[in-house]
């Protein structure tokens, strides 16, 4: 997608990438995973509040290609958080008109979750009060070289002239193509990395890293940041008149 007008201070797609959990958790006492069961009811608060603030598409970064490093009980617990809640969440967001996608490579995903997955996405197809698109197994990078194999492939089959890759053509082969870009990009915990989280797509997005750890994430905190955006003068790398 393109970028959108430098007086556009309207937030249409946030992405947040959800950190602290574990720490919340550890924080407390309490194993890590309770930190993650946790950090799955605050989505729900902040899936239903984002429609009240003008917000049409809603990106979380919810595992990572990296996330397979940790330990394989924190990993399976993931598995099954996620399972849970697209099966407790399918009639709320069909009630409440939100279309879920996923991204990332599934590939490497428990069959079982992969047709959840399918399964939730074509129930949501038609909806359309809020997008909501969830990333699991996924990393920027990955996703990038997906797309330029995919890309080369159809130059090497003589199927696309080389001076028609352009950057349009690659983010038409992207996991988000479907997607505007993000206009905002938040990052809760205190962490003020981006961690390979739609690199390509966030090239001209505003940031905000909260100290806050996701799990104490309000839909008050999330109002708060979106109204200081409204301030943030974006250029996109022009001058103002």
């Amino acid at each position: 997608m393109g970028a959108a007008d430098t007086s556009d201070t309207t937030v249409k797609h946030v992405a947040i990438i959800m950190d602290g959990n574990g720490r919340w958790a550890t924080n407390r006492g309490w194993p890590r995973l309770v930190g993650h069961r946790k950090g799955a009811e605050r989505v729900k608060e902040i899936v239903a509040s984002a429609p009240g603030f003008g917000v049409k598409y809603l990106t979380i970064y919810a595992f990572s290609t990296e996330n397979w490093k940790r330990s394989t009980e924190e990993v399976l617990g993931l598995m099954a958080i996620f399972s849970r809640y697209i099966q407790r969440e399918a009639d709320r967001m069909a009630r409440e008109g939100v279309r879920m996608r996923f991204i990332g490579d599934r590939s490497r995903l428990d069959p079982k979750l992969q047709r959840l997955m399918a399964g939730i996405e074509a129930r949501t197809a038609g909806l359309d009060v809020l997008h909501l698109t969830v990333a699991i197994n996924y990393g920027g990078r990955d996703e990038i070289m997906r797309a330029v194999r995919d890309l080369s492939r159809e130059v090497a089959e003589g199927r696309l002239d080389p001076c028609d890759v352009t950057e349009a053509a690659l983010s038409a082969r992207l996991d988000t193509a479907c997607l505007p870009d993000p206009d905002l990009v938040i990052r809760t915990s205190g962490e003020t990395r981006t961690s390979n989280f739609l690199p390509w797509q966030s090239a001209y997005a505003e940031y905000e890293f909260t100290p806050t750890l996701w799990p104490d994430f309000s839909p008050k905190e999330f109002g708060a940041i979106l109204a200081r955006f409204g301030n943030r003068d974006r250029r996109f790398g022009g001058v103002k008149a």
